[in-house]
C-alpha cells in the first residue's frame, strides 16, 4: 500500500473546502487530514498534522496565505503549497512564489487541475497554469508600482482626493498628482477608477 499524500486545505469560504474534500475523497493516493478558515489556524494545523502538501487561499481575515507561508516555512522550511486564488494577479503570484509557493491555481481550476498539481508538488515539482506563467512574464518585463504608489492607490481606492492624500501622507498635492500620473502610466489606466481596477486585478492592492 503506498502512502497517502496528506493535505492540510486553508480557506475562509466552506463550500470551497468542501469542495476541496470531495474532489480529493474518491482519490486513493491522496487524502485529506485537517482543514483551516484562516493563517493562523494553518499554522497551528500544520504543527500537528505536519502535511505533505498544503493548499492555501491567498485572501483570508485574519492573517492572510502568503504571511502563513512565510511563518510556516520559517518553522519547517521543507513545507510544501500549492497557492489558491480567484485573481489571476501577477503581483500575489510572485509574492507567493518568493514566499516559497511551489503550485499556483486559480480556483475556477481546482476540478480540473487540483489533484495532478498536487501530485506534481509532492513530487518536488513548480506547477503554475500557462496562463499565470505568461502573466508573469509579461509583467516582470514591465515597471512594477513603488511602495509609495501603492499606498497612495489604497487612498484613492478608499475615495479620497489628491489632496486629502497629500495631507496625510504630509505631502503636496502637486506630489501626489505626480504620483498618480506616474501610477497611470505604469498601469496603461485612463484614470484614477480604472487604475484601481487594474490594481485590484493585478494584485497590488486588495478588492
Amino acid at each position: 500500500m503506498t502512502k497517502k499524500i496528506r493535505i492540510l486545505a486553508v480557506d475562509d469560504h466552506p463550500l470551497l473546502r468542501e469542495g476541496i474534500a470531495a474532489t480529493i475523497g474518491s482519490e486513493e493516493d491522496i487524502e485529506l487530514v485537517a482543514d483551516a478558515v484562516n493563517g493562523r489556524e494553518a499554522i497551528e494545523l500544520f504543527r500537528h498534522h505536519r502535511p505533505d502538501v498544503t493548499l492555501m487561499d491567498l485572501q483570508m481575515p485574519d492573517m492572510n496565505g502568503i504571511e502563513a507561508i512565510v511563518a510556516i516555512r520559517k518553522e519547517f522550511p521543507t513545507a510544501r503549497f500549492v497557492v489558491l486564488t480567484t485573481y489571476q494577479g501577477d503581483v500575489q503570484a510572485v509574492r507567493a512564489l518568493r514566499a516559497g509557493a511551489s503550485g499556483y491555481l486559480l480556483k475556477s481550476m481546482l476540478r480540473k487541475d487540483l489533484l495532478d498539481t498536487i501530485r506534481a508538488v509532492h513530487a518536488g515539482k513548480r506547477r503554475i497554469p500557462p496562463e499565470i506563467a505568461s502573466e508573469l512574464a509579461n509583467y516582470m518585463m514591465e515597471d512594477a508600482l513603488t511602495e509609495r504608489e501603492i499606498e497612495v492607490l489604497r487612498r484613492v481606492a478608499s475615495g479620497n482626493s489628491n489632496k486629502i492624500i497629500g495631507a496625510q501622507l504630509n505631502v503636496s498635492e502637486a506630489t501626489i498628482k505626480g504620483h498618480m500620473k506616474s501610477i497611470l502610466s505604469k498601469l496603461g489606466a485612463n484614470d484614477r477608477t480604472h487604475a484601481v481596477t487594474i490594481a485590484i486585478k493585478r494584485g497590488f492592492i486588495d478588492g
